[in-house]
């Protein structure tokens, strides 16, 4: 009788295969890093053969340090929307195009639509492999050509673990590349035709949770593993995530504080709208609607070393500038003393809902938008700007989630956090209280790697399926509930915030067209400055 399961989460910088017991308790980690590559401003690339490199080194790390005759099965999970081209030997014809590339804006404003959105459930941004698909055709039409795949890292994972067997990925891993109909879970023939691809230069797709094949025998002597393990389907790591946080009906959200902010709740049905994005959800059948903003730790780590000098610490040393940041900023009170931010350090993706508008208010995608600092004194320091940066974060949340309960029709009553910044007490407590709903923090920080060893540990029967797998391996370390007080504080600050990047956003246009050479700038700049007619 196996005693675990691993599963394997092959991120952008690294590859981990975390091994877990039936409690959902990690016992054993592999792990190995590799590199991005930044050709230039905008493109971010990978050697796909880094992914399967690091997997294998990762695999057998975890199975040395518990024995591998433990392991019932193997759970995939992984970055998504990166893809790569592969020749017939199934080797790489040119170097993997990441989720975070941005090359493709043109191909956005192009292809994108509302039939894409509605096929795809993807709103038009450089995020899907699709738009890159298109800048491929465009500019590189030879690899397209002479591809014999066009993979995602599941797929191509799956293919080097079996030997070179199987070309198969899962619905839930394959569908934020932006190829999928999401009503009917398959390749869009439709959306396939746009690009200039054909089925078969495609995975078969599977539905998550589904064995994908056996370890090769050669591979299983590599990695210390027993040949013939099942190998089991995943979904992409946002939607592994929320399996892992148990996150299986719609009055709950997972909260990935993390370089991004993610959050997802899960869905019976089919919708597409843009307050959110739709992906395929963990668990088959299902759909796991997403939210994103781009800036999470990263502004907080920005403010911190712009804000600190290098290798500063405080009393006995033994604080951090941001430890004592946050200190600091705790003992502010709510509002940052009038400091606001807009915390659109990257290109932000947000709905301006207003509970009073009803349904239907159109979203802003917005890749003009800018940061900003606003309401600036002179009795203002370092730790206000910390605060009201967490603060920014938290209400921007909390706009992307009244949006979405607005589409479901429904409520969503507690967040389930994750990520680096869920080990922030001040930013969570912010988050329960500018919400007002509890946050509870996920028992384990590696929950993209829980979320493929609940299908792994499913699909061998230790449990009746996903949801009862969720259920008996997830647990919550501590919990945050919103302050009244506070929260009718942050309902009032809601309301002034709401209104700030609306009345910015045509000078950002302005400044962006000015940036970029364009002429435009001077009817742009006229026009966000000349006052409306009464």
């Amino acid at each position: 009788m196996a005693e675990y399961v691993i599963g394997v989460d092959c991120s952008t910088t690294a590859t981990k295969a975390a091994v877990w017991d039936r409690n959902g308790v990690p016992v054993a980690e592999g792990r190995r890093r590799f590199p991005v590559s930044i050709p230039q401003a905008g493109y971010h690339e990978q050697d796909a053969e880094d992914w399967w490199r690091s997997t294998a080194a990762a695999l057998r790390d975890a199975a040395d340090a518990v024995g591998g005759d433990k392991i019932g099965a193997i759970g995939l999970t992984h970055q998504r929307e990166s893809f790569v081209c592969v020749g017939e030997d199934g080797r790489p014809l040119r170097p993997a195009i990441l989720w975070l590339d941005s090359r493709c804006t043109e191909e956005v404003d192009r292809h994108g639509s509302e039939r894409v959105h509605r096929i795809t459930g993807k709103v038009p941004d450089p995020t899907p492999s699709l738009y890159k698909l298109h800048w491929l055709r465009e500019h590189e039409p030879e690899a397209l050509d002479r591809a014999a795949r066009v993979v995602d890292v599941h797929g191509y994972l799956v293919n080097r673990l079996t030997g070179g067997r199987a070309w198969r990925t899962s619905w839930a891993s394959a569908d934020p590349m932006g190829l999928v109909d999401m009503a009917r879970l398959d390749w869009s023939d439709e959306i396939l035709a746009d690009v200039g691809l054909e089925r078969g230069q495609l995975c078969e797709l599977v539905p998550p949770g589904s064995v994908v094949g056996e370890l090769d025998a050669d591979v299983a002597r590599e990695v210390g593993l027993p040949a013939g393990l099942p190998l089991v389907a995943g979904a992409g790591d946002g939607q592994a995530a929320g399996l892992g946080a148990n996150v299986t009906t719609s009055d709950r959200a997972y909260l990935n504080l993390g370089t991004a902010i993610v959050s997802g709740t899960s869905s019976d049905h089919y919708r597409w709208a843009r307050a959110f994005r739709t992906l395929a959800g963990p668990i088959a059948g299902t759909y796991t609607l997403e939210t994103l903003l781009r800036s999470g730790t990263y502004i907080i780590s920005w403010l911190v070393e712009r804000f600190t000098s290098p290798g500063e610490t405080f009393d006995d040393g033994s604080r951090t500038p941001e430890r004592a940041l946050q200190e600091a900023a705790a003992e502010l009170p709510v509002g940052a003393d009038g400091l606001m931010v807009l915390p659109y350090w990257n290109t932000v993706q947000r709905p301006p809902w207003d509970e009073r508008d009803g349904p239907g208010v159109p979203a802003y995608w917005d890749r003009s938008a800018r940061g900003v600092i606003w309401g600036l004194r002179g009795h203002h320091t370092k730790a206000h700007a910390f605060r009201a940066v967490l603060e920014s974060l938290a209400l921007e949340q909390r706009l992307h989630t009244t949006a979405v309960e607005a589409e479901l029709g429904t409520s969503i009553d507690t967040y389930v956090a994750m990520g680096g910044g869920a080990q922030n007490p001040l930013w969570c407590q912010i988050i329960a209280d500018a919400t007002r709903r509890p946050l509870a923090v996920s028992r384990t920080v590696e929950t993209s790697s829980l979320g493929a060893a609940m299908l792994a540990a499913a699909a061998i029967g230790w449990y009746d399926g996903p949801r009862e797998a969720a259920a008996a391996m997830s647990a919550e370390e501590r919990r945050y509930e919103p302050d009244p007080d506070a929260a009718a504080r942050y309902d009032a600050i809601t309301d002034a915030y709401r209104q700030v990047y609306p009345a910015l956003a045509p000078l950002a246009a302005a400044l962006t067209d000015a940036l970029e050479g364009g002429e435009q700038w001077q009817r742009s700049l006229s026009a966000a400055t000349t006052p409306p007619s009464t």
